[in-house]
């Protein structure tokens, strides 16, 4: 197995939840848009009070409506039993490329957010789903037009132009919405 990785260059792709069963399967939830496309970015590392360790998958399922997964560190039942809520990792380089319009969630993660007027409306904290479509946090700071935070759909009609050599997002979202 590779040496640990530098923090910075990973990326959270899911979480470990309850056990399945009694051999150490675990529940799987999954951060990617195809939830099983997860299993093709290796190898794992998962976040843990020691510090980051790897983890080998050795079988996966889909199961009902959710995933579970076998895996090389987590023998039996009584070990999965505290893996629930462990955060699961992968070195963005193994990611795969992202078309012309898409991009991670992490990279957008610091970017500066300008509205069609000009103003500064203060830099993307985080990035969330609702189920309808997807939300930027954007957060006041010294520099931006005011002290208010903003939750901004990232949608084709909000979300205009975005510029990752500037770090900007251009949206249509005057700042008295």
């Amino acid at each position: 197995m590779s040496s640990v990785p530098n923090a910075s260059a990973l990326m959270k792709i899911g979480q470990l939840k309850k056990p399945y069963g009694i051999k150490g399967w675990l529940w799987v939830f999954s951060d990617t848009d195809d939830r099983t496309a997860i299993f093709d970015m290796q190898p794992w590392w998962m976040k843990t009070a020691t510090g980051m360790k790897p983890l080998t998958v050795k079988a996966w399922r889909e199961q009902g409506t959710g995933i579970v997964a076998q895996f090389e560190q987590i023998p039996d039942r009584n070990l999965a039993e505290t893996m629930n809520g462990v955060t699961l990792w992968v070195e963005q380089n193994v990611l795969p490329e992202t078309a012309e319009d898409e991009y991670y969630w992490s990279d957008l993660v610091s970017l500066r957010v300008m509205n069609e007027q000009g103003e500064y409306l203060g830099t993307i904290t985080e990035m969330f789903e609702t189920g309808a479509h997807d939300i930027m946090r954007v957060t006041a700071n010294s520099d931006s037009l005011d002290k208010e935070e903003r939750l901004i759909p990232w949608h084709k009609q909000t979300v205009i132009k975005v510029n990752m050599a500037e770090k900007t997002v251009l949206v249509a979202w005057p700042s008295d919405y």
